[in-house]
């Protein structure tokens, strides 16, 4: 938003410099960008009239121009512009003058006394592109007849104005006009608001355009008024002009710059049909699938119903809101117009420019909310400045209200006012705020009912009325004050972990960490969760990512596939984050939602060697699920995890387990399914683990036990059991016989070796069987163990593994 200072202190002129200025409004959320002047620094240039023009005697393009330019004499000045006539009014550049220039950083242009072709020149008469206020060098810079001659160019062109350039926040769309920046001011220093008068004008003509709202959901309402015998070709005064340009607007025609005017004035979008090329009368609709509009930028655009129009007996005329037609734009042929104001329900106009890929400043302005209760005013203000510049006939003003906002109360309490803004502020100052601010309100004891007025729709809870409060009040009023708390040492808990070691403890292994977005493809879900019903994002920032995850699987397969397009061959990286899952049993809380469980897990991938290339080693062989399952039993230590055969929908039937401690399921590790190797296009499986944090926290403290002073022994038991007994049975009978007495010096048990017949006469095994070797340790604080003890208790470990599983030694 760009106007120029000038244009706001028509309507508010506070007692402040332009720098004060734009530090107030800044410290009341209305942030100034910037300040520009609208012309560099010039000397020594007045207004003058050129009283002869003669052919120079030596230049066929050159003319000799007798020059009053209120000096007290005539000056001769050679001039080589088309357009120098006599009687016009220029600027002059006197002997002396600097003018801006050329280029950005270069010195200044002077004017001095000149010989052209053998002819004194005693000046130089300006063009707009030499005095840097616009690229026109076609001709002379003609100036108004009634202006004043020897007047300093600077005064007549009011070239000491300055440009604000305001960055607003969305909801701010009661100030995306000079008017609604000079009510904000206004509100800000206290200082007078002179609001404009805008009454009827005079209705010369009884014609009325049949208008049939056949949508309140689009349009709450509509007024329009019928305008008969404009001049077109009038042309735009010079005032209006200035504004526009140091607007950033460029003038077009009268009645285009009338109507951009209007809404950079008071906010207000109208539009200016011409009215002889409306067939019949028009209706306000939501389009129909299959329609089409060619817009004024020259696009033309497909329409369906989710896009309000305006359309005639014959075929649609404008994208209600956003921009009009080509078919009934206004030329400069145009003599009869039609004049519309409207109020567009936000939630109709929202996104609809964006869905054409362009935006406009009516559809900037409508999506966020316009006044509804000024259509009828502001057409009477268009209508009046066409009657002024154009001339013309009107018609009475149609006005048709079907369906605008209904404003509630909104109530503030003066006390969490007070301890959200963090200082006291009295009730009879929120009053004078509110006031200031054109809020109605009514007042009892503590709590504020305000009432929000129709151009306020950033107003609907406590805390918006609260920063209001704040911002006129004065963040600089705001002490800052450093948090008071009661300093403590707090007890460390030894028992857990934090989710920052847990991280280090993951990057130590050699993993990578990486940071992904919650949401995700709802096609991840359903392949890496088996889930089909996620929980759904309401407004997700892509349509693929519109649902919460459920694992970290998903996340962590594109991250692999990102590398590996990349010619990643050794791929090790992790994720700490939040799942979400559905659990009616979760109850809100200040870091909870009802019904939803937002564990975090720690999940991983391994894709690739199993360690980097190097000259001390053979070729490195391909990670396996062991290396990984190493991996996982190191981050769990000193716990010790159990590892049960399962299938999860993400991972390899035959090779994949999930995870347990004290007989809870806590994560799951394995290779990656095949068929999903194949969707995502992956040359080998990558092996994956996903565990519950909670898990991986908590930790007993350690006890001390004595460290034993003599030497252990070690005993090999190579047993034969069937196939179908899993190894973890077998590990867990052992764990379970130390209870025994004859067992009680037996401190480890460990496999380290299988083997399995390729036939049914190998190794002297039956097919069906298998042969694994336990390594036992057998350690005593109190002496050296004997043949005897060490005996029963490998005796005991034997045929308890014969008892419970049918284990035999093998011969």
């Amino acid at each position: 938003m760009q106007f120029p200072e000038s244009w706001l202190r028509t309507f508010v002129d506070p007692k402040l410099s332009t720098d004060e200025l734009s530090h107030a409004l800044t410290m009341a959320g209305l942030e100034v960008e910037g300040l520009a002047p609208v012309a560099p620094p010039t000397t020594k240039i007045v207004v003058g009239q050129v009283l002869e023009v003669a052919k120079h005697p030596n230049a066929d393009k050159l003319n000799v121009c007798q020059v009053d330019a209120g000096t007290g004499e005539t000056l001769t000045i050679v001039c080589g512009a088309p357009n120098v006539s006599p009687g016009i009014k220029v600027p002059v550049a006197l002997v002396g003058a600097e003018l801006p220039p050329a280029e950005a950083g270069g010195a200044p242009f002077a004017i001095k006394l000149s010989k052209l072709r053998g002819v004194e020149s005693q000046g130089m008469l300006c063009s707009a592109r030499e005095l840097k206020l616009s690229e026109d060098h076609s001709g002379l810079l003609i100036l108004a007849a009634d202006t004043p001659i020897g007047q300093d160019i600077r005064q007549t062109l009011n070239l000491d104005d300055t440009v604000f350039e305001i960055k607003l926040t969305p909801n701010k769309a009661d100030c995306l006009s000079v008017f609604g920046v000079a009510r904000e001011t206004a509100a800000i220093t206290g200082a007078p608001l002179h609001a404009l008068e805008m009454p009827p004008v005079a209705v010369t003509i009884n014609e009325v355009l049949p208008v049939k709202v056949l949508a309140p959901d689009l349009c709450g309402r509509f007024s329009g008024r019928v305008i008969r015998g404009v001049n077109a070709h009038a042309k735009t005064p010079h005032w209006m002009v200035e504004r526009l340009e140091r607007s950033g607007q460029r003038s077009i025609s009268a009645l285009v710059d009338i109507s951009n005017y209007v809404m950079l004035e008071l906010g207000r979008p109208t539009h200016v049909f011409d009215l002889d090329k409306i067939h019949g009368g028009i209706e306000v609709r939501w389009g129909k699938t299959g329609e089409t509009l060619k817009l004024l930028n020259g696009n033309t655009v497909e329409l369906d119903e989710t896009v309000g129009v305006i359309a005639d007996d014959r075929h649609v005329e404008s994208l209600a809101g956003i921009m009009g037609g080509d078919s009934t734009a206004v030329s400069l042929e145009t003599t009869n117009i039609y004049l519309e104001a409207a109020f567009w329900w936000p939630d109709s106009i929202r996104g609809r420019a964006r869905k054409y890929n362009f935006s406009t400043d009516a559809a900037h302005r409508f999506e966020r909310g316009v006044d509804y209760s000024t259509t009828v005013e502001h057409i009477e203000r268009v209508s009046k400045l066409i009657l002024d510049i154009c001339g013309g006939n009107a018609g009475p003003v149609d006005d048709q209200t079907l369906n605008v906002p209904t404003r509630e109360p909104v109530s503030m309490r003066v006390s969490r006012a007070n301890r959200i803004i963090g200082v006291v502020i009295g009730a009879e100052e929120i009053a004078q705020i509110f006031t200031r601010l054109g809020l109605t309100f009514t007042h009892d004891g503590d709590t504020f009912a305000v009432t929000p007025p129709p151009y306020r729709f950033d107003i609907e809870i406590e805390e918006d009325l609260i920063e209001e409060v704040a911002r006129i009040y004065g963040f600089e009023r705001i002490p800052a004050r450093p948090p008071v708390a009661t300093s403590e040492m707090r007890p460390t808990n030894e028992t857990k972990r934090s989710i920052h070691v847990l991280r280090h403890a993951v990057a130590a292994r050699d993993y990578a960490e990486t940071v992904n977005f919650s949401f995700v493809d709802a096609e991840w879900e359903a392949d890496f969760a088996g889930n089909t019903n996620p929980v759904r994002l309401l407004n997700p920032i892509a349509s693929q990512l519109s649902v919460m995850r459920t694992t970290l699987f998903g996340s962590l397969i594109s991250v692999l596939r990102h590398n590996l397009n990349r010619r990643a061959d050794r791929i090790r990286v992790f994720e700490a984050g939040r799942v979400f899952l559905h659990d009616p049993a979760i109850k809100a809380g200040e870091l909870a939602i009802e019904g939803f469980d937002q564990p975090k897990m720690i999940g991983g991938l391994a894709y690739g060697p199993a360690f980097d290339e190097q000259w001390g080693a053979k070729p490195s062989r391909t990670v396996d699920f062991f290396d990984v399952k190493g991996d996982v039993e190191a981050l769990f230590a000193p716990v010790v995890p159990r590892f049960v055969k399962a299938e999860h929908p993400a991972l390899h039937p035959g090779r994949s387990a999930r995870i347990e401690v004290d007989g809870r399921a806590v994560g799951w590790i394995g290779d990656l399914h095949p068929r999903w190797m194949q969707k995502y296009d992956l040359p080998h499986a990558p092996v994956l683990f996903e565990i519950e944090s909670e898990a991986l926290m908590q930790r007993a403290l350690p006890v001390p036990s004595d460290v034993s002073k003599f030497p252990p022994v070690r005993r090999d038991i190579a047993i034969v059991v069937d196939q179908k007994v899993e190894v973890q049975a077998l590990i867990d009978e052992l764990e379970s016989a130390r209870s025994e007495p004859a067992c009680k010096h037996v401190t480890r048990v460990a496999l380290f070796d299988e083997f399995r017949p390729k036939s049914s006469t190998s190794g002297g095994l039956d097919a069906h069987e298998k042969s694994l070797a336990f390594r036992v340790t057998l350690q005593d604080t109190g002496g050296t163990l004997q043949d005897e003890t060490v005996e029963t208790a490998i005796k005991t470990l034997v045929e308890r593994l014969a008892r419970v599983h049918g284990a035999r030694l093998r011969g």
